[in-house]
């Protein structure tokens, strides 16, 4: 028997790995976060098993239906949204599977951020521009934030953020981020990536709280900063240059 957490990815069924799907389609008890996972994803599982949406649960409620599951050698689907090693709470119940001595594996998935970058036909990684990507979040009713990893502090990169479960706290965003990206910095907030009513707002860190105001997003945002959006004045990567050469594109005689 084994638990096997799987990334969903962002909302797509499609956009499930090969391996995430086949899993979920021969496991005879599926834990999913239905909160954020598609129902389409889940109605893969084999006629009969067991479906239980998670996301009314508590993190005892959830080890107790795979320990029940653990006692009959049923395989176990635990579905998350994205991919589960970034905010997919999977640690602390890798570490209750330990003391249980239950076996587990994660299959990644596609995370927001990459699905975002994908539907806006960006590159994160532009030459001249940033070469760095950084996932965070802010604090509000959830952990907090640990020393070193505020906004205020990381925004003195200026790298590429993608900053994951903060579209309520976008005042304290911008405050943070503005004396090192300056107002004029772009931004662009993705509600809801790859699902039907997916949703764009684009604009500055001078003028995205009005947008998002009166869009009415409170939930299910990524927020995406950086100067990567919208420029074209970035250098040609080394990669493919005429004159770059390496063991696989020897130079030509």
């Amino acid at each position: 028997m084994t638990v096997h957490f799987i990334g969903a990815g962002p909302g797509a069924p499609d956009l499930i790995t090969v391996r995430g799907l086949k899993l979920i389609e021969k496991c005879p008890v599926c834990l999913y976060a239905g909160s954020l996972v598609p129902e389409e994803i889940v109605k893969s599982a084999p006629i009969g098993a067991r479906v239980i949406d998670t996301a009314p649960m508590n993190l005892d409620e959830i080890l107790a239906e795979i320990e029940t599951a653990h006692a009959a050698g049923q395989d176990v689907s635990r579905v998350h949204s994205g991919d589960p090693a970034i905010y997919g709470a999977i640690a602390e119940q890798i570490r209750r599977l330990d003391d249980l001595g239950i076996p587990y594996d994660i299959t990644p998935g596609v995370s927001a951020y990459a699905a975002t970058a994908a539907e806006l036909g960006a590159e994160l990684t532009l030459p001249d521009i940033s070469q760095t990507v950084i996932l965070t979040r802010t604090a509000m009713r959830s952990s907090a934030m640990p020393e070193g990893e505020s906004l205020a502090e990381l925004g003195r990169s200026r790298a590429t953020l993608a900053v994951h479960l903060s579209i309520n706290n976008l005042v304290n965003v911008v405050r943070d981020l503005v004396p090192h990206y300056g107002e004029d910095c772009p931004v662009v907030v993705a509600y809801r990536v790859t699902w039907p009513d997916q949703q764009f707002i684009h604009g500055t860190l001078g003028n995205i709280r009005a947008k998002v105001k009166g869009s009415g997003i409170t939930r299910t945002a990524l927020i995406m900063v950086g100067e990567v959006f919208g420029r074209k004045d970035f250098t040609d990567s080394r990669l493919y240059a005429a004159d770059h050469t390496h063991v696989l594109r020897p130079a030509k005689p």
